[in-house]
């Protein structure tokens, strides 16, 4: 019975290695057949021993165990020399094509791994992604021309397996909470303190987290905290609640608003970056800032192995937040 279920088997047009296995009374090894092949090859076991660098007592008894699992002699045995019976023979050029397809296809799976290619889907913050992110994609992009993008700018929080995100870039006061994802932090930043110097040269610089009380503030009420500004300073902790002539939800308005000399606002290096390096914006109370380090981070979907399209993109966030970063 197994050796017309064998015939069946091998007889049926472009069947896959995944239907051999699953259809076959018993599961066969990929080990087991590679070794019926060599040793169908080579005419020997000792010369096929010899080829794969095994022992031939080995490869006869894998052998022994395809014969067993189908019920069906594939080679004739003599004292100087194997040869294939008609069904050995017929089932060999099956397994061997099924064998090279395979290789083939682990050839063009570390071909693809040695240059990236294919999709990347990004889901980005819209401010820290529009500024961060947006002006490096023609140059990543010129040096990968294999690799696509697909990005989509939202705040919202984004379910990586559930709308199929590769890779999520995160700004956050902390660690991402779900522990079976694969996380990265490529980076850290605080809050601070900033406001033009138009502004101080008018109303003057406060000395101390108190003289805020007398100062124009900017408040940002998308932060986790508002509406206090909790400050640190080596240790030294205070909360003030400032007395806002401006709040918004947008973090860039408030930005643009204080490098017109609006006020003082508390916001991310990350975002102030920019204005305090071409000097439209200076450090209010250098020192005193936000009470925790927050963290950029790239999250992906569960599993050890990053593909290299999607580590090639992480690692271009983080080289230009390295190189343009304000501390």
């Amino acid at each position: 019975m197994y050796a017309l279920h064998l015939v069946g088997l091998i007889r049926r047009p472009r069947i896959s290695l995944v239907q051999v296995m699953q259809e076959l009374p018993d599961q066969i090894s990929l080990d087991e057949l590679a070794a019926f092949v060599a040793v169908a090859e080579a005419g020997s076991f000792a010369k096929a021993a010899e080829a794969l660098g095994r022992d031939a007592s080995v490869l006869s008894r894998r052998v022994s165990q395809v014969e067993q699992r189908l019920g069906v002699r594939l080679l004739s045995r003599t004292t100087r020399r194997v040869a294939l019976t008609e069904v050995g023979a017929t089932y060999c050029r099956r397994v061997q094509a099924l064998l090279e397809e395979l290789a083939s296809a682990s050839r063009e799976a570390s071909d693809h791994a040695a240059s990236p290619q294919g999709l990347v889907r990004v889901s980005l913050p819209l401010t820290f992604g529009r500024q961060w992110v947006s002006p490096l994609l023609p140059g990543f992009l010129a040096r990968h021309p294999l690799i696509r993008l697909d990005l989509r700018f939202t705040d919202r929080f984004v379910d990586l397996v559930a709308e199929g995100i590769d890779v999520s870039i995160r700004v956050a006061a902390g660690k991402p909470r779900d522990s079976s994802l694969t996380t990265r932090k490529i980076a850290t930043y605080r809050n601070l303190l900033v406001a033009s110097p138009g502004y101080l040269a008018e109303w003057g610089n406060p000395a101390t987290p108190a003289d805020l009380a007398g100062h124009a503030c900017l408040g940002f009420t998308g932060y986790a905290a508002w509406p206090d500004w909790p400050l640190t300073k080596g240790g030294r902790r205070q909360t003030v609640r400032p007395d806002c002539t401006l709040v918004a939800d947008h973090s860039e308005v408030l930005l643009a608003a204080a490098v017109e000399g609006a006020g003082i606002t508390f916001t991310a290096d990350w975002l102030a970056g920019p204005a305090l390096r071409d000097g439209s914006l200076v450090e209010v109370l250098p020192g005193w800032g936000g009470r925790e380090d927050g963290g950029v981070y790239a999250v992906m979907p569960p599993g050890r192995l990053v593909p290299a399209k999607t580590r090639l993109f992480v690692d271009e966030v983080a080289s230009a937040i390295k190189a343009g970063w304000v501390r």
